[in-house]
């Protein structure tokens, strides 16, 4: 049998298909979440997120040298602010004192070359558990955005290296980028989540915050899953205003969308594999259904394959310690 081309030849061997791999996942691709909360040597774990944790700030910086150690070079915070200092203003985000702005802090002095990227959305801080403010029932956008800005500012004064809008109102990113620019914090960039859907896959991180929403859903602001090209139209919009990077969440499920973005712009993109995506992984591996570490590595292979150069991911230092 003669046979012009072999495919064969080119996975023969693990070294072959190595060396021609087309997609390389490396710890430096991965952003780890953590959530914080406030208290000493506090570390509980989340019901629906097995093998998490949220932890105060001792625990969280432990958690940090660890990363760091594995090559993981970004965080992505998230703090559970205490019931009483909840209210419709959000004003406890920007607040100086705050949980955010030690942890913010505390990082930075263990380890200045971490890369932090903060979360700006109301949802923490609000008696509704809705990422703005509330009116008559309805998110109010432009008040929300005022308050978006003030989050933001306290996060760079902080020393964040990079602040996180996940809330989709419209027009934060240029608001934000104009109070870091006046404010003279020029070094301080903006992931936007862009293109953020109202996805079911949410549950457990709602946990982990307890910031699921009192009344409604979140659908008046998060995209329609049934939508594409708006995607791209919140995304381009988004660079317009000055976001450096831009999001993608979900991942797993979104990996079309994750594509077209990244065909279309020329900013770094980052996908969010977002809890319930872990959550199902853990589950079928807790069943014996599939291979845990295989599975982690296929998928986040799978979502860097698509166009996400950066990936925020709960299985970060799992996967950083396989890739090791």
């Amino acid at each position: 049998m003669f046979l012009q081309r072999r495919n064969r030849i080119l996975r023969q061997s693990p070294a072959i298909r190595n060396m021609v791999a087309e997609t390389v996942l490396t710890p430096a691709n991965l952003i780890a979440p953590l959530f914080i909360d406030e208290g000493e040597n506090v570390k509980y774990e989340i019901p629906s997120l097995k093998g998490y944790y949220r932890m105060s700030i001792d625990n969280t910086l432990q958690e940090v040298q660890e990363l760091w150690s594995l090559g993981v070079q970004c965080v992505l915070l998230f703090v559970k602010a205490k019931d009483e200092t909840k209210d419709n203003t959000g004003q406890e985000a920007w607040n100086e004192h705050g949980l955010m702005q030690r942890a913010i802090k505390a990082i930075k002095a263990a380890i200045p070359e971490m890369v932090v990227m903060t979360d700006v959305a109301l949802d923490p801080y609000s008696i509704y558990g809705h990422d703005g403010i509330v009116k008559d029932g309805e998110i109010v956008n432009d008040e929300t955005v005022e308050a978006l800005v003030k989050m933001s500012v306290s996060h760079a004064a902080a020393g964040a290296d990079f602040v996180a809008p996940s809330d989709m109102m419209d027009g934060r990113i240029g608001a934000i980028r104009k109070a870091l620019e006046q404010n003279n914090y020029t070094k301080v960039g903006i992931m936007s989540y862009s293109a953020k859907y109202a996805s079911c896959f949410y549950g457990p991180f709602r946990d982990a915050l307890d910031s699921a929403p009192g009344f409604g859903d979140k659908k008046t602001y998060q995209m329609n899953y049934a939508n594409r090209i708006e995607a791209i139209k919140e995304t381009q919009m988004d660079i317009e205003e000055g976001a450096d990077i831009v999001m993608v969440k979900p991942a797993m499920v979104y990996l079309d969308i994750i594509r077209e973005i990244k065909n279309t712009v020329t900013v770094p993109v980052s996908a969010y594999h977002v809890s319930g995506e872990y959550a199902m992984i853990k589950a079928a591996a807790a069943n014996g259904w599939l291979d845990e570490d295989k599975a982690v590595l296929e998928c986040l292979t799978s979502i860097k394959r698509a166009g996400a150069d950066l990936i925020a991911t709960y299985y970060a230092k799992h996967a950083a310690k396989l890739l090791k």
